[in-house]
């Protein structure tokens, strides 16, 4: 399916593409969410929890949206406040502290910018996770499986193994906020689109990510079951080769993996 890069976008974000809970659902068994960040409050633009792989222990962590208005401002749009990125970082030390290896889901335009999430520290939110993701002692496989936005979608994004979905969008800011900036103009987003080199395919040729995942003819929301079974079968053969490692070589990978890009 040869999209433009601005069609990609839109087929990014249309709402009937499968969201976080979607492959929560059919990849893992016994999922059960957890709530809340300890320090302010709870925050449903991320959801997390825990769940089995192939009997395996698993921590899950995953941006959501909404099907609908309703849903979606019940989610925020799933633009996270910092609680929601504390709560994230508060289940990935839980899954490092009992070894259990975790699995990132990207779906976000972008971390909240309203004047309560600056004031509760958005930024340092962000940066903590980043930080402290680059040391966590246990696996992190991250998969944007639509849209990838900015620090909001970087601070679940640091982890061994990085996928997009083949039509996914993985980039600094939204087309249009690019094209504002630099153009002055928010119309030439389509322009834009392109020079940031935002697909699947871009990052994967300039070694951003480690590898794409095949959609369906027409996008992932025409078969959900054969997407989800490819992600299944990654995450999977990665969390066994993640697992063969020590700590500290998987570490050293991590480190140079992100030192190398």
């Amino acid at each position: 399916m040869d999209l433009t890069p601005w069609e990609k976008v839109k087929l990014a974000r249309m709402p009937i593409r499968p969201t976080g809970l979607d492959y929560i659902d059919y990849i893992f068994d016994g999922f059960m969410e957890l709530h809340g960040d300890r320090l302010y409050g709870e925050d449903r633009a991320i959801v997390g929890g825990l769940a089995f792989l192939n009997d395996i222990p698993v921590t899950v962590i995953a941006q959501q949206k909404g099907r609908n208005t309703k849903e979606n401002i019940a989610r925020n749009f799933s633009m996270p406040h910092p609680e929601g990125y504390r709560k994230a970082l508060r289940l990935m030390k839980q899954a490092e502290k009992f070894a259990r290896p975790i699995i990132c889901f990207i779906d976000t335009p972008g971390a909240f910018c309203g004047i309560g999430a600056e004031e509760r520290g958005q930024g340092e939110a962000i940066a903590t996770n980043l930080a402290e993701m680059v040391m966590l002692k246990t696996p992190i496989i991250s998969i944007v499986i639509s849209e990838g936005g900015s620090g909001g979608a970087l601070a679940l994004g640091v982890a061994d193994k990085v996928y997009m979905l083949e039509h996914a969008i993985y980039s600094i800011l939204s087309p249009e906020g690019f094209a504002t900036i630099l153009y002055k103009d928010s119309s030439k987003a389509e322009l834009a689109a392109s020079d940031m080199k935002l697909t699947a395919q871009d990052l994967y040729h300039h070694g951003i990510i480690d590898g794409i995942i095949p959609e369906p003819p027409g996008g992932a929301h025409n078969d959900h079951e054969f997407v989800t079974s490819q992600v299944k079968e990654l995450i999977s053969a990665d969390i066994d080769e993640l697992l063969g490692l020590s700590v500290d070589d998987m570490l050293e990978r991590r480190y140079q993996k992100y030192r190398n890009i």
